[in-house]
């Protein structure tokens, strides 16, 4: 099996972005301060425009173009401020309650580790802080205009109203496309392209030709290649219990090159650490720090799709598994989850798996990090929709068409699990059917199922 390159991608301060993207807080927030900010600047500069026309009344500043609505309408651009920022609050209204309605729908039919698509869309978060801006912005400026209304030389808000039109246009526009972006999540079919384009993203950013940022080059290898594993004492995991997200690998590099160390990582990525469990063994001298072995790993609530190789087809399997239940009942939507499912296998068929060597910069491997298997990949894709799906001839013939691919697809060495799946499915059929030619037709293979 040849070996590739492992790449660990992560960016500049990628904790930091991981948060943001995961958390529904920033983008609020920071609408809020831009139109607090924003309200401060305009009513001052508004007040400025309005000296000047105090003092020097010769000089006809409502001829400027952005000024010219303003000067023509005083009191109507304020009521117009006004109209808007009524506007605004039912429109956030209206995206709260949409945004509720997607994520029970989706956490309902499709599977619950797929709201965090949810919970990551820019056009949500985007939408509501430019309209949670807009509201705050309009209120501000209503009130420090309306505060001098009774003044016979009152201010007239030549750039107020005018950005708050801005504003209640790109409010408008963006409540389209989030209107538009959340259909689409609502779709079965966009949400697992999603799903399929993330992992093979992944998939294609965990083996290709690549250095690592520690110098050296990682590589991977099915169970039992070049390098054998570094054995040495256990080190067990003392921190909060959580799910292995994320590792840095460079940092573990560097820190098993200053000591002489070789690290074994015990879990996968993806698995959920109990407190006292093995987490490294380590072999050429003591263990490092605890603190800088936790620097090293993150860990959250959930898997997400950064380094968690079978993340992608649990979710696709999930949502099989959804549309098979008694409940539902939709072996097409299943179908189209297979379809998926083996665009990812196919993407596995031909890539070193099983663990992960990195090496410094001189060459010494520093760092075994333990990946899915391929046997393994099989059984999280095909075990649990065959054994759902089993009564339904729809899913069986589907799943014989994606054994007979990958079978001719796969390198020889990994066609025995490919048939064993086989073996699995030919046995659960003939158990389930009522006679020998019901089974031929539900062993059949075929891409589209039934059709």
């Amino acid at each position: 099996m040849p070996m590739t390159v492992v790449r660990r991608r992560r960016g500049v301060l990628p904790r930091l972005r991981k948060r943001m993207r995961n958390s529904f807080l920033f983008v609020p927030f920071a609408g809020l301060l831009i139109g607090w900010v924003l309200a401060t600047v305009v009513v001052r500069a508004d007040a400025f425009i309005h000296d000047l026309d105090a003092r020097w009344t010769d000089v006809d500043l409502s001829g400027l173009w952005f000024l010219r609505t303003a000067a023509d309408f005083g009191s109507a651009a304020k009521t117009a401020v006004a109209a808007v920022s009524s506007a605004m609050l039912t429109f956030i209204g209206v995206v709260f309650s949409i945004t509720l309605v997607a994520l029970q729908m989706a956490a309902g039919q499709f599977s619950p580790r797929v709201l965090r698509i949810y919970v990551e869309s820019r056009v949500t978060k985007l939408t509501l802080g430019t309209f949670l801006c807009t509201f705050l912005y309009t209120l501000r400026v209503q009130k420090e205009y309306g505060s001098s209304a009774d003044d016979g030389d009152s201010v007239v808000p030549y750039l107020g109203a005018s950005l708050a039109m801005g504003f209640l246009l790109l409010s408008l526009v963006l409540f389209v496309v989030y209107v538009h972006s959340t259909i689409r999540l609502m779709r079965v079919t966009y949400v697992m392209d999603r799903v399929c384009q993330e992992s093979l993203r992944l998939i294609r950013d965990s083996a290709g030709p690549a250095r690592g940022a520690a110098g050296g080059a990682g590589e991977t290898g099915d169970a039992g290649d070049a390098v054998p594993d570094p054995g040495g004492p256990a080190v067990g995991h003392v921190w909060r219990p959580g799910v292995l997200q994320a590792v840095d690998v460079p940092r573990l590099v560097a820190l098993a090159g200053r000591d002489g160390l070789v690290l074994h990582l015990v879990p996968r990525i993806g698995d959920y650490l109990v407190p006292h469990t093995p987490l490294f063994r380590v072999a050429g001298g003591p263990a490092p720090a605890d603190a800088d072995l936790q620097a090293a790993l993150e860990l959250g609530v959930e898997r997400t799709t950064e380094q968690d190789l079978a993340f992608g087809i649990r979710q696709l399997a999930d949502i099989a598994s959804r549309a098979l239940s008694p409940a539902v009942n939709d072996p097409t939507t299943a179908v189209q989850a297979l379809d998926r499912i083996q665009v990812l296998l196919t993407a596995f068929a031909r890539q070193p798996l099983g663990r992960a060597y990195h090496r410094d910069a001189d060459g010494a491997v520093r760092l075994v990090e333990t990946l899915p298997s391929w046997p393994e990949l099989l059984d999280l894709a095909l075990t649990e929709v065959r054994d759902y799906g089993i009564g339904s001839a729809q899913i069986t013939r589907r799943i014989a068409a994606c054994l007979d691919d990958l079978e001719r697809l796969a390198p020889p060495d990994r066609r025995e699990p490919v048939r064993r799946h086989r073996d699995l499915l030919e046995e659960a059929v003939h158990t389930t059917a009522a006679s020998p030619r019901r089974a031929a037709f539900a062993l059949r293979p075929d891409r589209q199922g039934i059709g």
